[in-house]
């Protein structure tokens, strides 16, 4: 049963179809010159006219079918293609699904547990603390998760209304850094900005502060150091601005380069590596980056050797 399954792999009737039709085409234009050979050799024996039997334009309808032909293979490699994109975009989403429902079932459980034992025993103010502080740590989780899912389907409707306003970006990742401190206390994370020059640039700072926490929570969640840790380097330049976030963790490999900006995309999922998180966080950083007229790189020496993400801005005029 594998065998007969094996045989309708759509990479092998992709290329048995082609190899069909190019054979057809091969033996078509050989029996023709083989024919014609055949009628000319009888015309010159019998002293006819070639005129008589063959066309001008034999020749150019065997070029029109050629590339009636060589369309019909074009018209088969793209429907291949994407085919092939179509069955890796479901593999993708059923990964998603099935790891965002792991991101949500945890926290549910966890507070389902905490919830259990709050009804069914008598429990002192120090335990009731310590479990309600676990209990708002798993529902932030699950905030977090659910805003990122709605944040990801405004954008990418084009109904995100929001107002931009010109802000020093030092200022604004520094501010940023103190209000979510709380959240960073496990690593270190510098910002360097260029000496005695204010760098001011037009941004949506609701988004913005999306994307700083998108890509500082990657930065975390994918690094297997005691210390996890980020610079932050600001450049302006004559035309753009660069936001350059270089991290200690576990890098990604050259051919995963592109690949990490698509949706539901995990780094790990395809390796011995566990995948986390939901696949959507670096494909709204790019979302928000598009929206400031921007764009993101990532660039890595490859696995374990850590990751920059460089965020480019068009300079403020």
């Amino acid at each position: 049963m594998k065998q007969v399954k094996w045989l309708f792999h759509p990479i092998l009737v992709f290329i048995f179809s082609v190899t069909a039709l190019v054979v057809s085409l091969f033996l078509y234009i050989y029996w023709y010159i083989e024919v014609s050979s055949g009628l000319r050799s009888a015309m010159v024996r019998f002293n006819v006219e070639q005129d008589q039997v063959f066309a001008a334009d034999t020749w150019v309808v065997i070029l029109v079918l050629s590339i009636l032909i060589g369309t019909i293979l074009l018209g088969i490699f793209i429907i291949f293609v994407f085919s092939q994109k179509t069955t890796q975009l479901y593999r993708m989403q059923n990964n998603f699904i099935n790891n965002f429902t792991h991101e949500l079932k945890t926290p549910v459980t966890s507070l389902q547990l905490y919830l259990q034992t709050f009804s069914r025993y008598e429990l002192s103010r120090e335990d009731q603390l310590k479990y309600i502080q676990y209990m708002l740590i798993d529902v932030d989780h699950l905030t977090q998760n659910i805003n990122r899912m709605l944040n990801l389907a405004k954008l990418e409707s084009k109904s995100y209304m929001g107002e931009f306003v010109v802000c020093d970006l030092v200022k604004t990742v520094n501010q940023f850094l103190e209000e979510n401190a709380h959240l960073f206390k496990a690593c270190r994370i510098a910002v360097h900005g260029p000496d005695a020059t204010t760098v001011y640039q037009r941004i949506n700072r609701h988004l913005f502060e999306m994307l700083l926490m998108n890509i500082l929570t990657n930065a975390v969640k994918y690094n297997t150091e005691k210390m996890p840790r980020v610079d932050i380097s600001i450049q302006p330049a004559r035309r753009r601005t660069h936001i350059r976030f270089t991290d200690n963790g576990i890098g990604f490999d050259r051919k995963e380069m592109k690949k990490i900006f698509r949706k539901f995309y995990q780094i790990g999922r395809s390796d011995d590596m566990t995948a986390k998180g939901s696949g959507l966080g670096l494909h709204l950083v790019q979302n928000i980056a598009r929206l400031h007229k921007g764009k993101v790189l990532a660039e890595s020496q490859g696995r374990g050797k850590g990751s920059t993400f460089t965020l480019i801005l068009p300079a403020l005029e």
